[in-house]
């Protein structure tokens, strides 16, 4: 019966696996840039909401334009100068994850390292489902500024 169980288990695992693995290079070209799009509407709206909230005129929205273009433009050099470094880390832990398997997999019976491995790509799937659904309940990330005074009395 547990055989049958874990047979179903990792049938129905694998198939979501490789349903989730179809997405092709032209439909993460497609997501990056309405990502891109969204994220420059937003960048527009705040920009709006400050020019409202704190009473701003022309130049002084095209000076903070500019400085959030000049950050932003700092913020992606810094992030490009430090891929290597991310690259070598996530390389380093491939090996060490590579590692554990192996040493997992001669400390453990056979049955006993597939229900291993079953639970911890469940629990991944539930970390990922977890960081999707934080992601969407988040909405937008600032408030609007309350620009209003406080009452002296």
């Amino acid at each position: 019966m547990k055989k049958l169980f874990l047979a179903i288990a990792f049938a129905g695992m694998g198939s979501l696996a490789m349903a989730q693995q179809t997405t092709t290079s032209q439909d993460k070209q497609a997501r990056r840039a309405e990502m891109q799009q969204k994220f420059q509407q937003r960048e527009q709206e705040h920009l709006a909401q400050m020019q409202k909230d704190l009473n701003l005129n022309q130049a002084q929205v095209d000076k903070i334009k500019a400085l959030q273009d000049k950050r932003k433009a700092e913020m992606k050099a810094e992030f490009d100068k430090n891929k290597d470094q991310r690259q070598a880390k996530m390389e380093e832990m491939k090996a060490k994850r590579a590692q554990m398997d192996a040493d997992m997999k001669q400390i453990l019976t056979p049955q006993q390292y597939d229900k291993w491995q079953a639970d911890r790509k469940a629990k991944m799937e539930e970390r990922k489902m977890a960081m999707k659904e934080r992601g969407m309940k988040g909405g937008k990330m600032h408030k609007p500024m309350n620009t209003a005074t406080p009452d002296a009395n």
